[in-house]
């Protein structure tokens, strides 16, 4: 039976409270960003390689037709949100911590926003989960909470059993409500996204975690629910602490479970997603609509009229802004995300991704507080506030010296940024920044070593190739050898009566005769 207002919850280390001024766009409501002129699809994927483009420039295309991506399940297809003519593929600055410029695909809207043909599934239940996998797949559905994982490799877990779906809509970072606006007008959509992902893992039950100060969500997904039973799907209220919407960290309050250090939650039995991400999930399966617009959260006293955008995805940031009524006069900065995990980006001209989740314009005055980072003083506070129970300090000093074995003793792969330890520092050490410093150097070793393993095992098939081959050669000259001193002794009468004869390309006496 479906319960609502599951209040048991288990606690986790750590964590700060925070001020989280959500009302600033919570109470638009979800507005519709009208289409951008131009499009921008950038290529690289999350594991780092580029989707290959499926059109060339000057080719007209349709919405949710696929440009890109789509070679094997961790390549998610890339599609068209609007119609339009692709105008160029060529490097544009892209979404990203590093600044950096990659390959891109533009298209130039032509306003008629023409579709293609989807078709949906008439029922999901009679369709079997690898299917509904690949439908995902073709939609093109990752991740929404951020991450941007691909949805069809993540609901179909290799060799081991999931028993609990959890979807993610706590919000716990300040400024986000894109998936409490989600919640409030769309929460019949989360909840057949939820049926679908429970049916595909074959999992027994599914908890929705929200933060308890989210009660319209909670409201509107309690009357959703409503004249549902026996579907497995509880809301579960979480508190208001940040970062209990991570990952691991909300599997833990709501299950009591603990996903081991490098390891994935479904080895402890749960696959987790985001609510925005089951919504997709119903959209790909019964409309059979790809993944072509999200919902994002624009705010921050650095814009005029902060709200939640539902936002085609490609659409340039300055334009998504625009919609807002522009920057105020006190705009610094703009940052891609959270004011604790966000990143700050060098031009609006980037586009929106499928992993865009909040555009953050702050003031003069919010972003002047930043002092300069002094020596650390020992205290012990960023392991106090750590919700991953590292110790942060002992982190500064070998990210610092650069030690990975030490990086490695003390489960650096563990952190997941969040934040807590900047913010409690009295010495205003960017600690995070140097932990996703160390992280980098580290990936890029494994990539060397990586490339010098493959290059050492190439060299050694060649070299065992070669010395094969000279084994070959070898023996066959002994064999050529031995039979020529058999003929000579009269030993083989003729060639018929051996096949080394032949392969050593030497004719008998008596065959030459005849």
């Amino acid at each position: 039976m479906a319960i609502a207002g599951m209040t048991e919850w288990f606690g986790f280390h750590g964590g700060i409270q925070l001020d989280t001024p959500k009302d600033l766009a919570a109470g638009s409501g979800l507005l519709l960003c009208p289409l951008s002129p131009r499009l921008i699809f950038p290529l690289l994927q999350r594991d780092g390689r580029n989707a290959k483009p499926r059109v060339t420039v000057g080719q007209r295309v349709l919405k949710g037709q696929p440009i890109a991506g789509g070679e094997s399940p961790g390549q998610p297809f890339i599609h068209a949100s609007s119609s339009g003519v692709i105008a160029a593929i060529d490097d544009r600055l892209l979404p990203h911590p590093s600044g950096l410029s990659g390959p891109c695909i533009v298209l130039d809207a032509d306003g008629h926003d023409e579709v293609v043909e989807f078709a949906g599934v008439t029922d999901y239940r009679d369709e079997a989960p690898e299917v509904l996998a690949e439908r995902l797949h073709a939609a093109g559905i990752v991740g929404l909470g951020g991450a941007g994982f691909p949805t069809a490799v993540k609901v179909r877990p290799d060799g081991v059993r999931v028993d609990t779906l959890i979807l993610n809509g706590a919000e716990c970072e300040p400024y986000i409500s894109c998936d409490d606006a989600l919640l409030r007008h769309r929460a019949a959509e989360v909840l057949e996204g939820a049926r679908i992902l429970l049916h595909i893992l074959q999992a027994e039950r599914c908890l929705v975690g929200i933060e308890e100060d989210m009660p319209q969500a909670s409201d509107a997904l309690t009357a959703a629910l409503g004249g549902w039973n026996g579907d497995g799907i509880e809301i579960a209220p979480v508190p208001a602490i940040y970062p209990t919407g991570g990952e691991k960290l909300l599997i833990r309050v709501l299950t009591g479970r603990e996903v081991p250090a490098d390891g994935i939650p479904a080895e402890v039995g749960v696959v987790c997603q985001n609510v925005a991400t089951a919504a997709a999930v119903y959209r790909a399966v019964v409309l059979g609509e790809p993944l072509l617009s999200r919902i994002v959260t624009v705010t921050g006293t650095g814009v005029r009229r902060p709200g939640n955008w539902l936002t085609p995805v490609g659409t340039p940031i300055a334009h998504l802004v625009e919609q807002c009524g522009g920057y105020t006069d006190r705009a610094e900065r703009l940052i891609l995300g959270g004011p604790m995990m966000g990143f700050a980006l060098l031009s609006d001209e980037v586009p929106i991704t499928k992993s865009a989740n909040c555009v953050l314009v702050l003031t003069v005055a919010e972003t002047a507080g930043r002092r300069p980072a002094m020596a650390c003083i020992r205290c012990g506070a960023c392991a106090e506030a750590c919700p991953v129970e590292l110790l942060p300090q002992q982190l500064y000093w070998y990210s610092r010296s650069d030690n990975p074995d030490r990086l490695a003793e003390y489960h650096l792969s563990d952190c997941i940024e969040c934040g807590c330890c900047d913010f409690v520092c009295p010495s205003h050490i960017p600690l995070v920044q140097h932990f996703r410093a160390a992280k980098g150097r580290l990936a890029a070793r494994r990539r060397e070593r990586g490339q010098a393993d493959q290059a050492r095992r190439r060299f050694e098939a060649r070299q065992a190739r070669r010395q094969r081959e000279q084994q070959e050669k070898a023996e066959a000259a002994r064999r050529k050898k031995e039979l020529l001193q058999r003929m000579s002794a009269g030993q083989v009468a003729s060639p018929a009566q051996t096949g080394d004869l032949a392969e050593g390309r030497t004719a008998s006496p008596q065959s030459r005769e005849s």
